[in-house]
């Protein structure tokens, strides 16, 4: 089979689960996984005729696909910040909308004021950290940085230590269960603290795609109804301790809770709160400085 036949034959098997863009898309990973051709390679080589051993990983991709696995566990990779990260059922997958948070930071941390900012060595710190995509972006964008990354699951710092390995980024991974505050005391003080952390509210699991509720880990997903704000709470009242003068709070939010998430801050003492939209019009993220 050739790899156009293998197009076209990916395209028909699974046409009933994806929109035709995604689809277009998802067949354009999957083949690039397969072939380690990019794209433009793949138009080149249309023609070219692929191995029994692709063939057969192939028909094991789509069955999975067909079973509306996420494209980004079934090939165990997942692009952010122009860099590939491994994934698996451990992490979130990363999304567009963080890539839109970290640059964020990278664009306020390069600000020539505060004075603090000039300090190349800024220490970073990123709660609740997945697969390590935030902080390993920041280390290389800001590589005189100083960061660090706390976790949960044992099991996601896993993917996030192998990621850093791969990317060359000196991160410095903790297991840490961060709503316990008695454990605040050993991390220290920064510059930055950024965070994208739980937000999905359990009432809002009828209107989230299966492929999300049955594959991405819940526990980084869903707070209860009745603590929405548990994880910005928490992590307003530690970034008021453990801020250096000057620093900042980078936060990802639900877009129904944005102007909660504000107030919330402005109430704990931030004498400046900026609520961002994001490339959707959405409310995505929030800055705060003490």
């Amino acid at each position: 089979m050739t790899l156009t036949e293998a197009r076209t034959v990916l395209t028909k098997e699974l046409k009933t689960i994806y929109n035709n863009d995604e689809l277009k898309n998802i067949v354009d990973l999957v083949l690039e996984h397969i072939t380690s051709m990019s794209r433009s390679e793949q138009v080149k080589s249309k023609l070219a005729y692929l191995t029994c051993t692709q063939l057969e990983t192939i028909d094991s991709i789509t069955e999975r696909l067909r079973s509306n696995e996420p494209v980004q566990y079934v090939l165990g990779e997942a692009w952010f910040g122009g860099m590939k990260f491994k994934v698996n059922k451990n992490v979130l997958i990363p999304r567009p909308e963080t890539e839109e948070l970290v640059d964020w930071v990278i664009e306020e941390s390069q600000k020539s004021n505060p004075d603090s900012y000039r300090d190349k060595s800024q220490k970073i710190l990123d709660v609740g950290t997945g697969s390590g995509c935030i902080p390993i972006t920041l280390k290389k964008k800001l590589p005189d940085a100083v960061i660090s990354a706390i976790e949960v699951c044992s099991e996601a710092l896993f993917v996030a230590t192998e990621n850093a390995i791969e990317h060359n980024a000196d991160v410095d991974f903790v297991v840490l269960d961060f709503l316990d505050e008695e454990k605040w005391q050993a991390l220290g003080q920064f510059d930055i603290i950024v965070s994208n952390p739980p937000y999905v509210k359990q009432s809002e699991t009828p209107t989230m795609h299966e492929r999300v509720l049955n594959f991405e880990p819940r526990l980084a997903l869903f707070v209860p109804d009745n603590d929405a704000l548990l994880f910005y709470r928490k992590l307003s009242d530690f970034s008021l301790k453990h801020l250096e003068p000057g620093g900042r709070l980078f936060v990802e939010i639900n877009e129904a809770l944005g102007e909660m998430v504000a107030n919330l801050f402005r109430s704990a003492g931030f004498v400046n709160v900026e609520l961002k939209k994001d490339m959707q019009g959405k409310d995505r993220m929030v800055m705060a400085l003490p």
